[in-house]
C-alpha cells in the first residue's frame, strides 16, 4: 500500500512538473512542449520552455523535496512538532551570510554563495540547538521554540540592516529574500544539485536510526544507537538539504514544518516511509504553489514564498494552538 501510495506521489510530481512548463503568462500547449524537448528547433516557445521554464520546474521540486526532508529529520530528532528549518534559524542563517557575502564581495557568485550558505545554516542550527540544552532540565521543545524564535529574528534583522545601508545589495537580494524561483541559474542549480542528492540518500539512509532517535535519546542507547552519532549525521542532512535550498531559491518558509505533519497524518511514524514521501509531498507543494503564484497578480509574479507563507501560516497557528 505504502509503495503505491510513492508511485502515486512520482506520478502527481511529474503531472505537476508539465503543468509548470506548460502554464504561464504566455500557455504553450503540450504538444509544442513536448518538441520544444525533443525536435528543438530554436523558436520563441521553446527557447522558453527550455532555458526558463523546465530549470523553474526542477528548482522548485528539489527545493520543495530537500525542505520538507530537512523539517521532518528536525522534527524528529528534536522531538518537537513546531522544529524546521524556516523556524529554528536554518534558513536565515543560510540568507545572512549569504548578503554577508553580497555586502563584501559585491555579488553572490555560484560556489562562494553555497559555501557561505552551508556554513550560515550549519551554525545557526548548532546554535539553536545548544541554547535550546542550557539551564535545568536540559533540552526542551520550550526552549528549542524560545532559542530558534530568538536567534531568526536576530539574524533577520541583522540582514535587513545590511540590506539598508547597501541599495545596491537590497535591489538584487529583495526577491531572493522573499524566496522567488524565478530567474534562477541554472549553472548554480547544476553546482548545488549533487549537495541536494547527498543530503537525500543520506537522508533515506538514516531512516532507521531516525526511528529510534526519535523514541527518546534514553530509549534508543538502550537499544544500542549511537545517537550523538546520529544526530551529528542528520545535523549535516539537514545542513545540506536546507543551505543547498536557501542558495538557489531563498528563504522559502513553511513547506519543512506543514509537509512532516501531513505526511505523518497519512503514513504514520515509521520514517523509513516518512521522508521518502516527505520529498515528493514537498516537490509538488512548491511546483503548486510556484504555478500560483503566477497567476495571483494579473500583471506580475508573486514568489512562491509568499504563496507558501499564505498557506502555511494558518498551518502555524492551528499546530500552536493544538500543541498548546
Amino acid at each position: 500500500m505504502r509503495l503505491a501510495g510513492i508511485v502515486v506521489g512520482l506520478l502527481l510530481v511529474a503531472l505537476c512538473l508539465v503543468v509548470s512548463v506548460a502554464l504561464g503568462k504566455q500557455a504553450i500547449s503540450l504538444s509544442e512542449v513536448y518538441r520544444s524537448i525533443f525536435e528543438f528547433n530554436g523558436s520563441r516557445e521553446h527557447l522558453i520552455v527550455r532555458t526558463v521554464r523546465v530549470p523553474r520546474a526542477l528548482i522548485a521540486m528539489a527545493v520543495g523535496a530537500c525542505l520538507a526532508m530537512a523539517g521532518a529529520i528536525m522534527q524528529a530528532v528534536t522531538r518537537n512538532a513546531l522544529a524546521g528549518p524556516e523556524l529554528f534559524g536554518v534558513n536565515q542563517g543560510a540568507a545572512f551570510l549569504i548578503v554577508i557575502h553580497l555586502y563584501l564581495a559585491g555579488g553572490v557568485s555560484g560556489s562562494s554563495a553555497i559555501a557561505y550558505a552551508f556554513v550560515g545554516a550549519g551554525a545557526a542550527g548548532l546554535t539553536v540547538y545548544l541554547l535550546g540544552t542550557m539551564g535545568a532540565n536540559g533540552l526542551t521543545p520550550l526552549k528549542l521554540i524560545l532559542a530558534g524564535a530568538t536567534i531568526n529574528l536576530l539574524l533577520g534583522a541583522l540582514t535587513q540592516g545590511i540590506l539598508v545601508f547597501d541599495e545596491r545589495s537590497l535591489d538584487t537580494m529583495r526577491f531572493w529574500l522573499a524566496g522567488s524561483l524565478t530567474g534562477r541559474s541554472t549553472s548554480l542549480f547544476a553546482e548545488v544539485a549533487p549537495y541536494m542528492l547527498i543530503g537525500i540518500g543520506g537522508a533515506l539512509i538514516l531512516g532507521r536510526q531516525i526511528n529510534l532517535l526519535s523514541l527518546g535519546e534514553e530509549t534508543a542507547q538502550g537499544l544500542g544507537l549511537r545517537t550523538g552519532l546520529v544526530k551529528a549525521l542528520s545535523l549535516l542532512a539537514v545542513i545540506l538539504l536546507a543551505g543547498s535550498s536557501v542558495a538557489i531559491a531563498g528563504p522559502i518558509g513553511f513547506v519543512g514544518l506543514a509537509v512532516p505533519h501531513i505526511v505523518r497524518y497519512l503514513v504514520g511514524q515509521d520514517y523509513r516511509w516518512v521522508l521518502p514521501y516527505s520529498a515528493l509531498a514537498g516537490a509538488t507543494l512548491l511546483l503548486m504553489a510556484d504555478i500560483a503564484a503566477r497567476f495571483i497578480v494579473p500583471s506580475q509574479e508573486v514568489s512562491a514564498g509568499v504563496v507558501t507563507a499564505v498557506l502555511g501560516a494558518p498551518f502555524l497557528i492551528y499546530l500552536a494552538q493544538r500543541r498548546a
